[in-house]
């Protein structure tokens, strides 16, 4: 094969993702930061400016003149959308800290178990996936309600003397987070744990390491690429999750998502909604980039 060959064959390739990646983000962000430029109006699209196809240059000239930030100086100089903003991420890192200490040690008994019982494990580390989010989420308003099951068991058992109030607060959200997102981080910590080499834990214990001192020094950094992935597919989607604040957070609970919401179909200020969620954007695009370029430094240093 020839190198114009070779190129061309890596360009078909490439193709179908690119096309995708376009069609299906940038296409929609883009229209999404245009709307973010504008103002709200009561019309359809209930936002203005709307571009004149049939206008030409001119068209062009006046659609482009009437585009502004306004919206951004409202999130800057509005407390309330930088307090969701510092809420979300409050949020969202302490979940994902709480995932990679309930995370690591499962994964890591999944990836020591015989190979008869790894599948059973990941079945059943999957199966919540089988039911609707929604009705997990309900299922948990029926658990930590002032009169729930939770209540109740620790009544019987002595162990308060009063229902606690959890839902309706952001332990009950964590709580939420803490369910919904575990087998995003489990998942990929397994898929790395399973495949180190035993003979490199075998090594650390003839050197005379405990099993801790072999998790810690040999098995945890190993396992690094898999924690930052679970971590960022947690971070991720939780720093702008709607469902569980609205559920069992509460009005007190304030976050991205609710606030989108709330802008969107509640205010009909879509120009608004649309400066969030660009905002939103923003804010996981940073950690994505950071663990993009740690991996690229990660395997430049391997060869």
């Amino acid at each position: 094969m020839t190198a114009r060959s070779a190129r061309f064959l890596r360009a078909v390739v490439r193709l179908p993702p690119l096309l995708w990646l376009g069609a299906f983000f940038l296409v929609p962000f883009a229209i999404t930061l245009k709307i973010s430029l504008s103002e709200p109006a009561t019309a359809m699209p209930p936002y203005l400016p709307v571009l004149d196809w049939a206008g030409g240059i001119e068209g062009w000239s006046s659609f482009l003149e009437a585009l502004h930030f306004t919206n951004f100086e409202t999130l800057a100089g509005d407390a309330l959308y930088r307090d969701a903003a510092l809420a979300s991420l409050e949020l969202a890192l302490i979940a994902t800290a709480i995932l990679i200490v309930i995370g690591t040690p499962i994964a890591y008994a999944m990836a020591r178990a015989s190979a008869r019982w790894q599948p059973i494990l990941v079945a059943l580390v999957v199966v919540p996936f089988w039911t609707s989010f929604l009705i997990r989420v309900y299922a948990w308003i029926a658990i930590l309600k002032p009169e729930g099951l939770l209540n109740a068991g620790l009544l019987r058992l002595g162990l308060i003397g009063a229902p606690l109030e959890i839902i309706n607060t952001q332990v009950a959200v964590l709580i939420g987070l803490t369910y919904a997102y575990q087998p995003f981080m489990v998942l990929p910590l397994y898929a790395v744990m399973s495949r180190l080499d035993p003979a490199l834990r075998e090594a650390a214990a003839d050197l005379g390491a405990s099993p801790a001192r072999v998790f810690w020094s040999v098995t945890l950094p190993l396992s690094a690429p898999g924690l930052v992935a679970g971590a960022l597919l947690c971070f991720i989607p939780m720093v702008g999750e709607f469902i569980i604040p609205d559920l069992l957070g509460g009005s007190e609970t304030l976050m991205l998502g609710r606030v989108l919401w709330s802008e969107f179909f509640s205010n009909r200020d879509w120009p608004l909604a649309s400066a969030v969620a660009v905002l939103l954007l923003l804010i996981v695009l940073g950690p994505v980039i950071l663990f993009r370029e740690a991996e690229t430094r990660r395997g430049e240093a391997a060869r």
